[in-house]
């Protein structure tokens, strides 16, 4: 397997000064993370300078640095480096070099919602095809899209990035970098609008993708979003030349015709140029199989053959904090003696309106065991500005709709949907999770099936550690 980079073809895309001829197979910006033959890129921060890390990395295995010319330790170094008057430029250039080498295909995603499961989505699919290489986690900033880029081998057939953003201006540049073939909107939902006028700022700020789509390029978009329309706009006055869809809405090129739960999942029918296709999935949810749809979209944008990348799809699980189904076990502390069995979905991640929505469907559609019961657990929604108690306290119709026994709630906001909560559907409203997790396993019985849903900054995760402590590995949905 050739390098990912030489020193050599290192200095020169960075404009650096080489201290020895070196190779590395991998790139990291965080020391901890370092595997041996990475190249360490120390970046400077307001709060931390990443050079003081520098020696951590060459003991994790590090086989150079990249280093600011200003950094008085160079000569003491223990591995080589190549250096810089701007690292996060050059990680920036690096980025920028990795594009310019490659022959592959190049797929971008951003959206309110769904990024993540699409991007993992569209990468399985292609893999049947060649070659991906595809950003890893959530990488989607203006660290992780450069990152994610640089490290991407030039002989990769697929690339496949997540953008995303919090403000205005900060998806055009990273679309400009990846310079993508295709691109995809999951969604447009109020997602980050406090720091958004309305949600048509929302839109034109995920329109800024298109900004960096090659010449011939293609876009694909939601068809059942409401502001579709103003997305097609914006896609033809940035010079789109063809734009495809995905949807249940009857005009859309890859139209969801049905998706139906079954064992272990559920079967999808998508209906495209007017032929039925059929594949199954490994996991419930309308959302899912609409992420599905698009997925096939953007394998049929580059031209590949879309009944065999939905047959890939059967692998596709939820990732962790995503919608992951585990199995757990209720200690005799709990209500019952004997405890019991549990299971747990951990969508402990983020969350927005819009995703609580899919997960209490989700939650709604799993089968039952006597005498177990659906309930939620959801800390708050954040960077909803003056929407955010609107939002939670709307959640409760949903929560009558899909009959959901109990919801425990914890945050400020949060404390609307438990006030318009009926009693008997009141489970706890706690200040925060860890006040909140102890009065959830208190009142859990045996075959009780759990969604615990919140933003990243409500801190969910410790409740599904606690109720999965003695779990086993991910069980399928349905199982």
């Amino acid at each position: 397997m050739p390098a990912l980079w030489t020193s050599d073809a290192l200095a020169q895309a960075v404009g650096g000064d080489c201290s020895g001829p070196f190779s590395v197979d991998g790139i990291s910006i965080d020391s901890r993370r370092i595997k041996k033959g990475d190249l360490f890129i120390a970046l400077q921060g307001d709060h931390r300078d990443g050079h003081m890390f520098i020696e951590r990395a060459a003991e994790a295995g590090a086989a150079a640095a990249l280093v600011a010319t200003s950094w008085p330790g160079a000569a003491q170094c223990p591995i080589p480096i190549v250096a810089v008057e701007d690292t996060f430029q050059a990680l920036w250039d690096l980025a920028r070099a990795a594009r310019q080498r490659s022959r592959g295909k190049i797929a971008a995603i951003t959206g309110s919602v769904g990024k993540t499961g699409a991007k993992e989505g569209v990468a399985l699919a292609l893999s049947r095809f060649g070659r991906v290489h595809k950003s890893e986690g959530n990488l989607n900033n203006q660290f992780g899209a450069p990152l994610s880029l640089a490290r991407m081998p030039a002989e990769a057939d697929f690339g496949v990035f997540e953008l995303g953003m919090d403000h205005a201006g900060e998806i055009e540049p990273m679309s400009r970098l990846v310079e993508p073939d295709v691109v995809l909107i999951t969604t447009v939902s109020p997602v980050h609008i406090e720091f958004f006028d309305s949600i048509l700022g929302i839109a034109d700020a995920k329109s800024e993708i298109f900004q960096g789509l090659k010449l011939g390029g293609v876009a694909v978009l939601p068809r059942d979003n409401p502001l579709y329309h103003h997305l097609s706009a914006r896609a033809e006055e940035a010079g789109v030349g063809h734009i495809s869809s995905f949807g249940a809405h009857p005009e859309a090129d890859f139209r969801l015709h049905c998706a139906t739960p079954a064992a272990h999942g559920q079967h999808v029918r998508l209906v495209h140029d007017a032929k039925i296709l059929a594949y199954r999935l490994s996991a419930i949810g309308e959302h899912r199989a609409m992420n599905s749809a698009a997925v096939l979209a953007v394998v049929g944008a580059l031209g590949l053959d879309i009944e065999k990348a939905a047959q890939a799809l059967i692998a596709l699980t939820p990732g962790e904090g995503r919608g992951a189904v585990c199995a757990g076990r209720l200690p005799k502390t709990a209500l019952s003696d004997q405890g019991g069995p549990i299971t747990v979905i951990d969508e402990s991640y983020n969350a927005s309106p819009v995703a609580v929505k899919a997960a209490i469907k989700v939650l709604a559609a799993m089968p039952l065991e006597p005498p177990g019961r659906r309930i939620l657990v959801l800390g708050d929604m954040l960077e909803l500005g003056d929407f955010a108690r609107t939002a939670h306290a709307g959640l409760a119709q949903d929560v009558k709709d899909a009959k959901i026994d109990l919801v425990f709630t914890c945050g400020p906001l949060s404390a609307a949907l438990h006030n318009r909560l009926p009693e008997e559907r009141r489970g706890a409203h706690a200040r925060d999770s860890a006040e909140l997790a102890p009065l959830v396993l208190k009142a859990l019985r045996p075959n009780d099936v759990i969604t615990v849903k919140g933003s990243l900054g409500s801190r969910m995760k410790p409740i599904v550690e606690l109720l999965t402590a003695d779990a086993a590995e991910p069980v399928p949905e349905g199982a």
